[in-house]
């Protein structure tokens, strides 16, 4: 497969779980369950958009509620949620988002439009597959060339045989 682009906007996951700032932990936690993801991205919702203002994992869940024994049913989102949010603009190139991680030391980036509306998600996982197939893609150009290579001189070294 041959890479669409290099910018954030065409590997991201668009269907987004969220919740907002209210929402109870214990509903964060059903959330994650019943969609099958490790984080939510808390949303501001301010003129019909979604404004991402934070993130919550299921670590932050288990670092941060159950280890400690606090009641889930009273803490919200609000409470738990990483303070400074990192996000990715969806005209960011890959490298740029990586870097972005990096920095930051987090696996999952919002990715926000212009108007700095929720478009996406992008993850580590994400972007590892990406660079898998572009990494693949490489490998098999080396292998043909080498092929190449190894054809030509035996084809080379066949005509060069006194005979």
């Amino acid at each position: 497969m041959r890479a669409r682009s290099t910018t954030v906007d065409s590997y991201c996951v668009r269907n987004v779980v969220t919740a907002t700032r209210e929402t109870p932990v214990a509903r964060c936690a059903q959330l994650m369950h019943d969609e099958h993801v490790g984080g939510l991205v808390i949303v501001d919702e301010r003129g019909g958009q979604s404004i991402p203002v934070g993130m919550i994992t299921d670590r932050d869940i288990a670092i941060e509620v159950v280890a400690f024994g606090v009641d889930a049913q009273t803490l919200t989102a609000g409470d738990i949620m990483a303070g400074e949010l990192a996000v990715a603009r969806d005209d960011e190139d890959l490298l740029s988002v990586l870097a972005t991680m990096r920095e930051h030391g987090v696996r999952r980036l919002p990715v926000v439009g212009a108007d700095g509306s929720l478009m996406g998600i992008v993850t580590a996982d994400n972007l590892w597959e990406v660079l898998a197939e572009e990494v693949d893609g490489l490998a098999r150009v080396v292998r043909a060339g080498q092929t190449r290579e190894r054809k030509t001189r035996i084809a080379g070294a066949l005509q060069a045989a006194p005979g």
